[in-house]
């Protein structure tokens, strides 16, 4: 069983018992910087994230602070990141039965002092996001430089995940709220959710 293997059964555990799972190393240190300088080489093309849908998708500074871009299916320069992700679409379904139809995910780069209020990944009246995937892209992170994922557990607790370089968050997008505390420094991310289609 290869090391991927191992981390995609455990994310299959994690999902049906607590519902959430922190993997350290599920990036190796070159995919990390490849895809890190991948996101620094195509900053021009990053917009200003915002909260919404459609005609009610508004920009507030004062809910979140992060730009993002989309990423494409078929980009060659993520071939080996969307392969990763498509395998582990297909162990979800196949393992969990959840109905997953595809990965939409971006890059996202919270610039120092930017944060993410407390959320949670469902637009209002819709339960198409099953499955929020984070995955940091930031080398040498030291937990001095803030910036924490902090998720809300169901027992009133929180955890904070330090978003080191190669960390990858898992967890139900229904079930968890959380917030992306402010950093010192850039802090970039691959993050998005499994969907199911809309009934």
């Amino acid at each position: 069983m290869t090391p991927l293997d191992q981390h995609f059964d455990a994310i299959c555990d994690a999902l049906t018992g607590p519902g959430w799972l922190v993997i350290p190393d599920f990036l190796d240190a070159t995919s990390v910087g490849e895809l890190h300088q991948l996101a620094q080489q195509r900053r021009e093309q990053f917009n200003r994230a915002g909260v919404g849908r459609e005609a009610g998708h508004q920009v507030h500074n004062d809910i979140r602070g992060d730009s993002v871009l989309w990423v494409d299916n078929d980009d060659p320069a993520m071939l080996a990141a969307n392969a990763r992700m498509a395998a582990l679409q297909q162990q979800l379904n196949r393992e969990l039965f959840l109905g997953l139809a595809e990965l939409e995910w971006h890059f996202a780069s919270y610039p120092a002092g930017a944060f993410y209020q407390r959320h949670l990944d469902q637009h209002r009246n819709q339960d198409t996001r099953v499955v929020t995937v984070v995955q940091y892209l930031n080398p040498q992170w030291q937990a001095s430089d803030g910036g924490q994922l902090r998720l809300y557990l169901d027992d009133a607790q929180h955890v904070d995940v330090t978003p080191h370089g190669g960390t990858l968050v898992v967890f139900m997008a229904n079930r968890f709220e959380h917030e992306v505390l402010p950093a010192t420094r850039e802090r970039v991310s691959l993050t998005g959710w499994y969907r199911r289609r809309a009934i």
